[in-house]
This record gives C-alpha cells, sequence and structure tokens, in this order.
C-alpha cells in the first residue's frame, strides 16, 4: 500500500519526519510552501498532517519543536498553518450542526447519483481521474493511491470539481475524507464550504490556469477551466454555541480507558488515570454512504497497535478492540468498571459514538477529557481566521 508505504503509521515515523522538517521551517517554507511538485517531492512542506490527524504527535510537539530552532518571526507562516487546523476544529466544534448539514446534503447527493445516470458517469470519471484535464486527474490518482495532496492542489481540485466539472461540492469533500490520511471533519468539510462560497459567505476560490503552471513549476497548463466562480447558495452561519464543561475523573473508581483514533498520545490521560484496564476505538466509517479506502482503516489501525505497543505497561492488560456503543458497554461490564475515561473528541463519527454510550442507561458515567491546547484554543474560534490569528503569540506562549 503506497500510503503507508509514503507515511509509515508509527510515532518513530512521525518524529523523524518532524526532525528532517524543522531546520526548514522557517523561511524556506514561507518561500516553497506553495509549490506542489509531484508525490514524493513534497519538499516543501511538512508531511506531518497524517500523524496531528490522529496524534501520533500533537500540535504542542510540532510547534514546540520549530519554535525552538526558530524565531516567530521566521516561523510565522508555518505556525499559522498549524493553527489552521486548529481554528477549523474550534470552529466547527463551536457549531456542530454545519457537519449534521453536511452529512444530510452528502446523502441527497448520493442518492442523485442513484438515479441520475449523467451525473454518476461525471463523478465516476471525476473519481477514476479520467476527465481529460491533466492537472485534475493526476491529483484523483494521486490522492487514491497515496492518502495525500499538497494544500495547494487541494485547493485547485475542489475549485475545478465544482465550478469547472459543476459536480456536487459534498461528493468531492466525501472523495477527499475517504482517502486522505489526514482527512477530518473539521478542516475537510470547512475547507470545501470555503472554496464554494458557504464559509465566507459570498467569496469562492477560483483555479486559475496561470496560478497552476507557476506553482506546479510548470508541470501542468490546463486549458478549459471555468473563468467565473458564482458562489453556491449558503445557508446564515449559527451562532457559536457555548463549549460544555469537562468534568474530572472520579478517585477510587474502578477505571477504564477508552482509546480512539482522534488521540493517540494517552499520556496527558495516563497523568490523570491508573487504569484498570483499556478498550481500543477505531470507527472504519460514520462519515460517507461509501466505503472509504484501504488505506484509511490500515492506517488507523497500525496507528492504534503503535500506541497500545507504546504505552502496555500502563493500559492494565492486553487492550480489549471494540467499534459499537454496545461493545463498549460489554467491555465495561466484563471489566466491572465504575468509569470510563476518554480524550474529548471533536465533531465526527467518535464524537457521535461517545454522545450515544453518555446518553445510554447501561453505561458507566464517562469522561471526556480535553487537552489543554484544545480548551484554550477552540473558544477563540467565533469569527474568521484573521481575529483568531491575533491571538496566536499568546496560544504559543501557553505551550510551555
Amino acid at each position: 500500500m503506497n500510503a503507508l508505504k509514503t507515511f509509515p503509521p508509527t510515532r518513530t515515523a512521525a518524529l523523524e519526519n518532524l526532525s528532517k522538517f524543522v531546520p526548514k521551517a522557517g523561511r524556506d517554507y514561507a518561500s516553497r510552501r506553495n509549490y506542489d511538485l509531484g508525490a514524493q517531492r513534497h519538499t516543501g512542506v511538512s508531511n506531518l498532517s497524517p500523524y496531528l490527524r490522529c496524534r501520533l504527535i500533537t500540535e504542542q510537539d510540532v510547534l514546540q519543536a520549530v519554535l525552538a530552532r526558530h524565531s516567530p518571526a521566521a516561523s510565522e507562516k508555518f505556525v499559522q498553518e498549524v493553527f489552521w487546523r486548529t481554528y477549523w476544529k474550534g470552529w466547527l466544534e463551536l457549531r456542530p450542526t454545519v457537519w449534521d448539514q453536511y452529512c444530510a446534503a452528502l446523502q441527497r447527493d448520493y442518492d442523485g447519483l442513484q438515479t441520475q445516470s449523467g451525473l454518476r458517469k461525471q463523478w465516476e470519471t471525476a473519481c477514476r481521474g479520467d476527465t481529460g484535464i491533466e492537472c485534475f486527474d493526476h491529483w484523483a490518482r494521486e490522492l487514491t493511491d497515496t492518502g495525500y495532496l499538497h494544500n495547494h492542489a487541494r485547493m485547485w481540485f475542489a475549485s475545478i470539481w465544482v465550478f469547472t466539472l459543476h459536480l456536487p461540492w459534498t461528493l468531492g469533500a466525501d472523495f477527499f475524507l475517504r482517502h486522505l490520511l489526514d482527512g477530518d471533519p473539521a478542516s475537510n468539510t470547512l475547507s470545501w464550504r470555503w472554496v464554494t462560497g458557504q464559509q465566507t459567505i459570498g467569496k469562492t476560490y477560483l483555479a486559475r490556469a496561470s496560478n497552476i503552471a507557476k506553482y506546479t513549476e510548470g508541470r501542468f497548463a490546463p486549458v478549459g477551466l471555468a473563468s467565473h466562480a458564482a458562489p453556491l447558495p449558503a445557508e446564515p452561519l449559527p451562532q457559536p454555541r457555548a463549549l460544555p464543561n469537562m468534568a474530572a475523573p472520579k478517585s477510587g473508581s474502578k477505571t477504564g480507558l477508552l482509546l480512539h483514533t482522534e488521540d493517540l498520545s494517552p499520556g496527558f490521560l495516563l497523568n490523570q488515570i491508573a487504569p484498570a484496564h483499556t478498550a481500543t476505538l477505531v470507527v472504519h466509517n460514520g462519515f460517507s454512504p461509501l466505503i472509504p479506502a484501504p488505506h484509511l482503516n490500515a492506517f488507523r489501525e497500525a496507528a492504534m497497535a503503535d500506541t497500545t505497543t507504546r504505552w502496555r505497561d500502563r493500559l492494565g492488560g492486553e487492550p480489549t478492540p471494540v467499534s459499537t456503543v454496545d461493545e463498549i458497554i460489554a467491555w465495561t461490564k466484563q471489566q466491572d468498571l465504575q468509569q470510563i475515561v476518554t480524550a474529548h473528541a471533536p465533531v465526527g463519527p467518535i464524537a457521535a459514538i461517545l454522545e450515544n454510550l453518555d446518553r445510554d442507561p447501561r453505561a458507566p458515567t464517562l469522561v471526556r477529557l480535553k487537552r489543554a491546547y484544545d480548551n484554550r484554543a477552540w473558544p477563540l474560534a467565533t469569527k474568521g481566521f484573521f481575529p483568531f490569528r491575533k491571538n496566536i503569540p499568546k496560544l504559543v506562549a501557553e505551550l510551555v
């Protein structure tokens, strides 16, 4: 599987990538970050996003390593990119109904594929990378093969999908989420909404042939791209909600640790509890009507195995794999647990399972612990990124 060869799903590989990138995280990154040189040649960016996605390494790990080598001014562009991902997660945490709206729209558009043969053929052609637009077709194949695309290519691809090929944006977002190793409900959904004029209402992103030629260093010079990008109809943005308070684990209670693939750096949990037993939650779907690419689940399963191997002496024995609420409850009864402690999961399939578990009367107390990094940053995502950006120096100062 090329995706797992490119991104070995271990913390060791993540730290090796980080070590290689840190020297380039200053002015080199600022000058080369927009250049897409093709698969296996993404040397201008960090290649850390698949590891950050499941927190084999954390944002704090990355920021501290970079800022130990570079000044805040020299590393400003890279630091901002890390906080873009944080901002998107915070924005969706404050407005979870936007994810629900996307899921409903995706199902409607997928149903449309079943009844509109012409639309289905266009969609299949785009997903195969057989549209005749060379750059787009290359990116479609690179994505399905490696589980990764350069961020600039993602923007171009989304714009062409919507404004040149006139395909439903939700089906494009789903294509990404079914293949990207770093795809998550927040960054992926909100980035597609931004391209189509639904996130910053009325502001779209138009892929231009000259821009593509420049930043692929002449690899592509597409013709026939849309010359206008009219914003898609958009509902008013919901007001941000108040984020729920997190309870603390109850001392003296027999505690089970529930590890999941939204956070595979459990040290901050194990500093607060000594679990009697551990269960591992890997969710294989819950976000698409279609089956995700095999490399997606292979990466998450292997990343989970790497985590339990590294922490095996503190997990209370051999972990129990679970994937549903019923399996989690069966585990708690078998182990006679009085409470479950887990990392807070941001909006998405795992968060939905935890919500259902919390409401189930058969389950013991569920304690979801949030990282201090998230607790500080997410509530600040009330408006656009630029107001959020003003808080970055303070957030960086609080990393220690």
